[in-house]
């Protein structure tokens, strides 16, 4: 059973319609009703606000990071363990092939079902895990194979345990060596890009997010609770944070916006994945044309560069 948000009610009842009116056979009415539904996906998506994407962005049906390593990656295989402590759930890697392009993939996933969610700790990771995938980035490094990071989660596991581990730690040794990674790096938000569990895995030499996507320092729910003490400031605080692709797009912090199916990944997982695939390949030939001293040159300009404002 699909899964419809408060703003999509009117699509809910038309596509309802369209089911009952292909039982009954009349294809006119189906003709009509799918004109109609057309035309009331294109009303609904282009006037959303940034709480609604918010919304999107978090939607259960939104495809996560191994929907798109199983639509993208053939002859894959998985990478597990930080070589420390632990296999860390919340983060998948795998080895293996996006068309003919050899590559690492590593993940965020957050996980489908209660038992699921529970195993992949609702996306967030621990310090193994962002351990886990240093060790998958220097794999990827060594044998000179292109990265495409997925970033997916609300954020970094603040449990006690992660504490004792060096969460912070863990988070400030990917941001160094990933910075300074001798391989092409694309980082893609494909759902929510929270704070420094986001940041862990998103440096590289370019950082897209999904036209549903949002990326920020803190939650608009965290940050309601800090600023006004009130959840119900979730939307204004939503709107001041500018969370969203064009937001950061315009203050460049991002390079590109996918362009997910305007109905959104939640409704067509297959127009996205090939959205992201193409995506990703496109850049790392972009990137290839570079020398290795040009490309550590760009890297550091875009880094240095962000926050910067006059």
């Amino acid at each position: 059973m699909a899964t419809y948000l408060d703003f999509e009610e009117n699509i809910k009842k038309i596509e309802d319609d369209i089911i009952v009116a292909k039982t009954k056979a009349d294809e006119y009415a189906v003709t009509i009703l799918e004109k109609k539904l057309e035309e009331e996906v294109k009303k609904t998506y282009s006037n959303l606000s940034d709480f609604q994407k918010l919304k999107l962005a978090r939607h259960p049906d939104r495809p996560y990071a191994l929907d798109y390593i199983r639509g993208l990656m053939t002859d894959s295989y998985e990478i597990h363990g930080d070589r420390h402590l632990a296999d860390d759930q919340a983060i998948v890697c795998y080895l293996g092939y996006i068309g003919d392009q050899k590559c690492v993939v590593i993940g965020e996933q957050k996980g489908r079902g209660v038992k699921n969610k529970i195993k992949r700790n609702f996306g967030m990771p621990n310090p193994e895990g962002y351990r886990k995938a240093l060790r998958a980035a220097k794999l990827a490094e060594k044998f000179e194979l292109p990265i495409l990071f997925l970033v997916d989660t609300p954020g970094a596991y603040p449990g006690i345990g992660a504490e004792e581990r060096s969460q912070s730690e863990a988070i400030a040794r990917n941001l160094f060596e990933l910075s300074d990674l001798k391989t092409i790096v694309i980082s893609v938000v494909i759902g929510e890009g929270g704070s420094g569990g986001a940041l862990a895995i998103s440096v590289g030499d370019k950082l897209a997010m999904m036209r549903y996507s949002v990326y920020s320092v803190i939650s608009p729910e965290g940050c309601a609770s800090i600023l006004w003490k009130d959840q119900a400031m979730v939307e204004t605080a939503t709107n001041a944070l500018k969370i969203t692709p064009s937001d950061l797009q315009e203050f460049n912090l991002i390079d590109d916006v996918i362009n997910e199916p305007l109905i959104g990944g939640h409704r067509n997982k297959e127009e996205a994945v090939s959205a992201l695939g193409s995506y990703f390949l496109d850049k790392v030939n972009e990137v290839k044309q570079l020398s290795p001293d040009e490309r550590y040159e760009v890297r550091y300009e875009k880094l240095m560069s962000l926050g910067s404002f006059s």
